[in-house]
């Protein structure tokens, strides 16, 4: 009931002075009625990143949002969604480039929609505003999104949001339920001496667990049987477990500027990132797909991770030379289970708990179009050795071509869950020696809407760390003693033709060096043709048309339950079958309403995809929803 009554008090806070707001279409809308009454302009509603990136409100509708109309709200071109809306995601493509010291908390399937400290945004308006987003799911349910930012004064803004989602899915054991409650504050003194960015995150992603269709029903499902058509006939391998992620974070960004001044400055910096996490598996009665149990009943698998992170800097800026920052962290770290585990030829330790303290310098300047920036930091003291480097340059070359060339290197311990796991499953409990991941990422970029924005990237990846099936068949850790070698590059180019346009996104992947423990398709390619135009005498903006988007087939990665990760297998391909949505979208002042048949196609061929190995891909579907600006 909680998402309601948030839901129902930002509508009723919203609505008690409502008031329309002129918006900027995009370069490829057609013209609008301008509104005569006095307004701040669009630009005036400013949101900010972590790291100094300023853009502001668009309640545009593009193609792009609609790409982005999903639970994550992001566009996800490189995932392969599950079934049930808010599952995980299997992998299309990969970016590695990485900046952290220290190993990240498991259960990495859970973390799609798990909202990292690089994901909240920072405001500031004129008047209050308001976003309410609201989309259908599958079966039984339906996401909410509700957020609202009011600036007391030009200096001082908060702002309040909840995501919540609940879908009890078609097939058996899906069920999904999440929630994502996320408060900021941004401030800065009269004198503008001192700046502050902080949050404050509570979250909880629960997903029921079936460990994918049986035999039998895999049969059922790939013969495309007319009476299995009802997918929650289809039976599964369990249906009394479910995993659930658990995360909680106090955020802090601050600035004193120490001597201020116009041309040279110097300022203190602090950064302070305290962040809980717990991942639980739960399963009522063991079953023999994960071999010996510890347990007859009642299986509770817990694990925590408590993170302290400081970091104090002091930079100076200068008109000339740029800005040069040095810097020191300190980190705090616990993770781990609540007891020693003895078996019968080992034992398994309960706690990784530490203290890491490192050193780094930041550089950043511009001249003339060109512009400069590193960041590098490496482990000095502590268990965890590891270090970080960041470099690149941006070239504008007009205002509407930007190239950027960058070069990241990163080397540190694999995730927490290699390290040490415990589980009422016996195959699940390990505390392997396991040496740090060394990656190397050269990328290039090019933006130029006019021509094509392209991006490319070539990884080397040494002691790779992943997860595959023994020789026993269980999953377990593991690390590839050669140098994984990929490449990945991406095009998009958009076409108008009067009221008609056409978006092509394609990327191509290949790997060198370890293609037996990573896996990705070599082609895919999304194309949406579609038609626009104002309607009702401009007063309603449309957008319809169709979105076709295909990968070619490879040994797509599997995915296990009770870890939450996916892992590596090289027997079966799956892929290479085309997904067509048609969609009818509409724009009326700032509400954006989605219409949407999804995989359409399917009504022709019938569906016997996959999302990963036993786990089927979604069926034809409904759906519908919209987004609503209010601004007082």
């Amino acid at each position: 009931m909680g998402i309601y009554r948030l839901f129902f008090l930002l509508f009723m806070l919203s609505s008690a002075s409502f008031a329309q707001r002129p918006t900027r279409e995009g370069a490829s809308d057609l013209p609008v009625q301008k509104d005569s009454l006095e307004k701040p302009p669009i630009t005036a509603y400013k949101i900010f990143t972590i790291s100094g990136d300023t853009t502001y409100v668009d309640t545009s509708l593009t193609i792009q949002k609609d790409y982005r109309f999903n639970y994550l709200r992001k566009d996800f071109f490189e995932l392969l969604p599950f079934a049930n809306v808010g599952q995980t995601y299997n992998r299309l493509g990969y970016n590695f480039k990485d900046e952290e010291l220290l190993p990240e908390f498991g259960a990495r399937a859970r973390h799609f929609n798990f909202m990292e400290a690089s994901d909240i945004l920072y405001y500031e308006v004129p008047t209050p505003l308001t976003e309410l987003y609201f989309k259908t799911v599958p079966e039984q349910g339906q996401t909410l999104d509700a957020f609202f930012t009011i600036s007391t004064s030009p200096r001082l803004n908060f702002s309040l949001a909840y995501k919540g989602l609940r879908s009890l899915g078609k097939y058996q054991n899906v069920l999904t339920s999440t929630g994502n409650f996320r408060s900021t504050i941004n401030y800065n003194t009269l004198n503008e001496r001192y700046y502050l960015k902080a949050h404050f995150v509570s979250q909880d992603l629960l997903n029921q667990e079936n460990g994918g269709l049986n035999e039998f029903a895999l049969e059922q499902y790939v013969n495309k049987e007319p009476e299995f058509e009802d997918r929650s006939l289809l039976e599964v391998k369990f249906e009394n477990a479910e995993n659930v992620l658990f995360g909680k974070r106090f955020f802090l960004n601050q600035e004193y500027i120490i001597l201020p001044g116009e041309d040279t400055s110097i300022a203190l910096e602090h950064l302070l990132d305290f962040s809980d996490k717990k991942y639980i598996f739960r399963q009522t009665s063991p079953v023999g797909f994960f071999g010996e149990s510890l347990r007859n009943s009642e299986l509770n698998d817990e694990s925590k991770l408590r993170h302290i992170r400081n970091i104090l800097g002091l930079s100076y800026r200068n008109a000339s030379l740029g800005r040069l920052a040095v810097k020191g962290g300190a980190s705090y770290y616990n993770y781990g289970y609540n007891s020693v585990l003895v078996l019968e030829d080992d034992i398994v330790a309960n706690r990784l708990i530490g203290e890491n303290y490192s050193a780094g310098v930041e550089y950043a300047n511009a001249f003339g179009p060109i512009s400069l920036y590193g960041d590098a930091m490496v482990n000095v003291i502590g268990d965890f050795s590891g270090h970080y480097f960041t470099a690149g340059i941006d070239y504008r070359l007009n205002l509407q071509n930007l190239l950027n060339i960058e070069i990241n290197s990163n080397e540190r311990a694999p995730n927490f869950n290699f390290l040490l796991n415990q589980s009422d499953y016996l195959n699940y409990n390990w505390q392997p020696d396991m040496s740090n991941v060394g990656t190397r990422v050269l990328s290039v970029k090019l933006i130029s809407p006019q021509l094509v924005d392209v991006e490319g990237a070539v990884t080397q990846v040494n002691n790779y760390s992943y997860f595959s099936r023994n020789e026993a068949g269980f999953v377990k850790p593991f690390q590839y003693d050669g140098a994984l070698s990929y490449f990945k590059l991406k095009a998009h180019r958009e076409f108008h033709y009067g009221r008609f346009a056409l978006d092509n996104t394609v990327m191509y992947q290949t790997v060198a060096e370890g293609g037996d423990v990573f896996n990705v398709p070599d082609l895919v390619t999304r194309n949406s043709l579609y038609y626009r135009d104002h309607w009702f005498d401009k007063a309603l903006y449309v957008q319809t048309g169709f979105t076709l988007k295909y990968f070619t087939s490879y040994e797509m990665d599997a995915y296990d339950p009770v870890l939450a990760e996916f892992f590596v297998q090289n027997e079966v391909e799956y892929g290479g079958y085309p997904v067509v949505d048609f969609f009818f979208n509409g724009k009326v002042q700032q509400t954006r309403i989605f219409f949407k048949l999804e995989n359409v196609n399917s009504l022709l061929t019938g569906n016997n995809n996959f999302s990963a190995p036993d786990h089927p891909y979604r069926d034809f579907i409904v759906r519908f929803g919209l987004v609503w600006n209010f601004f007082l």
